[in-house]
């Protein structure tokens, strides 16, 4: 059974050529879509996920990071005053306007934190400069996909921010703003003057629970000494901005949307090539049939054809995405394939490629065996 599939899919190269072309544009198309979800999922949150608190204090009823409010950093000694607490910091991420030497102004998230601490909120995979230099006023760290967006092209370089200077100490690598505006990290101070948030407030503050804590228990203890806040757990509040920004907005809908579109559009391409190799075989068949070949036979060997073409389709396609997903680095949109999703793309692929070999599976079973000895 398993020669007669592959002596099928080989007789006519030119419709294996078309047939695999389809599979691997739509894997590539879903892919993609996919990809961009999982890549705006990611960079929508990144900056909560990669902070490595255990809570977020932040003001009643602030639905997502970009709307945190400014509330007074006393706070802070009620939160450090309560048991289990190991440590906590201010933090700061706000919205103001960034202008370069040219005069262009563009868009960034300020997001300031204790660069003395630095345990909680700061950068990550720093390819150059170190934390330890946004200790002088003036200093800031952006990630190194923004430098032309922002008018950088070295270390040192001086800019403007809300009317003061800002100079470019260090920078990170892949840490990407799901909005326009990008991420600039610098110390809590200077954040606070670039902001012109008081120099008695803060946005958040980023709590770490000392080892073995009951995290719940501290959570009810910290809602009950301070006042006019949420005391929100970090997955908890990661989650509330992932669904703002990815279904409340839309934006998210509609890159699912796509991917479910690429997955229509791959079930027709394959069914259409495959049911025109069924029909190019069908005599084949009805002999099958006139020789007694009974149709559970026939059903497997179609099966093992569209299978066939499902994996040597899919590892074709996997080549075509994993040089799209490195393109993306460089690129504006990340575009991300966990092992998770590759894995579940092959059984997609497989099920895509089975189901359109159904309908050639309907066709061949209403053979008339006698149209064997008709001319």
């Amino acid at each position: 059974m398993p020669p007669l599939a592959q002596r099928n899919l080989l007789h006519d190269k030119v419709r294996l050529a078309v047939t695999l072309t389809g599979i691997v544009f739509a894997v590539v198309l879903i892919v993609v879509e996919l990809g961009l979800f999982v890549g705006f999922t990611v960079t929508t949150s990144s900056i909560i996920d990669r902070s490595r608190a255990d809570f977020w204090i932040v003001s009643k009823n602030t639905p997502y990071i970009e709307q945190g409010r400014a509330y007074s950093e006393r706070k802070l000694y009620q939160i450090l005053a309560t048991p289990g607490v190991g440590s906590a910091e201010k933090y700061i991420a706000h919205w103001t306007q960034w202008r370069n030497a040219d005069g262009a102004e563009e868009s960034v998230q300020i997001i300031g934190f204790d660069t003395h601490i630095h345990s909680l909120g700061g950068p990550w995979n720093l390819v150059a400069g170190n934390v330890e230099d946004l200790h002088t006023p003036d200093a800031i760290i952006i990630d190194e996909l923004y430098k032309k967006k922002l008018g950088v092209t070295n270390l040192g370089d001086i800019c403007e921010i809300s009317g003061r200077r800002a100079r470019v100490v260090g920078f990170t690598r892949g840490i990407r703003s799901f909005t326009t505006s990008p991420y600039v990290f610098t110390d809590f101070k200077n954040a606070q003057a670039y902001t012109n948030i008081g120099e008695d407030q803060t946005n958040f503050i980023l709590v770490k629970a000392k080892p073995g804590t009951d995290l719940a228990a501290l959570r009810r203890d910290l809602e009950t000494r301070v006042r006019d806040v949420d005391v929100l757990p970090t997955s908890k509040f990661s989650s509330m901005t992932r669904i703002y920004w990815m279904f409340t907005t839309g934006a998210g809908v509609a890159v699912l949307i796509a991917a479910l579109l690429g997955l229509i559009v791959g079930v027709v391409v394959v069914a259409q090539t495959i049911y025109a190799t069924t029909m190019d075989h069908i005599r084949e068949y009805g002999t099958l049939k006139a020789m007694g070949a009974a149709n559970s036979y026939i059903y497997r060997v179609i099966i093992t054809q569209a299978g066939i073409s499902s994996v040597v389709g899919y590892t074709l396609a996997m080549f075509v995405s994993i040089f799209i997903v490195r393109a993306s680095a460089s690129g504006g949109a990340a575009i991300m394939m966990p092992w998770q999703m590759a894995v579940g793309i092959f059984f997609l692929t497989v099920i895509m490629c089975v189901v359109a070999a159904l309908v050639s599976i309907n066709k061949v079973t209403t053979i008339d065996p006698a149209m064997v000895f008709k001319g």
